[in-house]
């Protein structure tokens, strides 16, 4: 059973009070992925999770909530890029025309062999060297 990929904005959907009709949805896909043990991540993901969450909702969790959060995630199959990483994220980033913070994304994905990209940040249905774009909200 594969791995499926995690971006940040559904996990940061998932957590935020003030995400509406977004929070619902983001929060039933990560209980499936836990229930299943078919969660993956990056430290990207991590890093982005915790600066988002504390400093730029609405209502910010609190540093040691936000903590709890990346300590529970970590439990996940979590990629964490080397510099090889970085260069292939380069290559993908010129291949695909994505930023290169997107081609980390991806890369990551790649990396943990996962069939999925959970994501409302790319296009629905978009495949990327094996691993499919898929958007929660849809």
């Amino acid at each position: 059973m594969s791995v499926e990929f995690v971006d940040t904005n559904v996990q940061v959907y998932a957590r935020d009070e003030h995400a509406g009709v977004k929070r619902a949805p983001a929060a039933r896909l990560l209980e499936q992925l836990w229930r299943d043990k078919r969660g993956a991540t990056s430290i990207q993901v991590l890093c982005e999770f915790y600066a988002v969450t504390t400093q730029k909702l609405r209502s910010p969790l609190s540093p040691e909530d936000a903590r709890l959060v990346v300590h529970s995630l970590s439990q996940w199959c979590v990629h964490a890029p080397s510099s090889l990483d970085v260069l292939r994220a380069g290559e993908l980033a010129q291949r695909y025309r994505l930023s290169f913070w997107d081609a980390m994304i991806v890369r990551s994905a790649i990396a943990l062999e996962c069939s999925v990209l959970w994501s409302e940040d790319f296009q629905d249905g978009a495949v990327y060297d094996g691993v499919t774009v898929r958007n929660p909200f849809k």
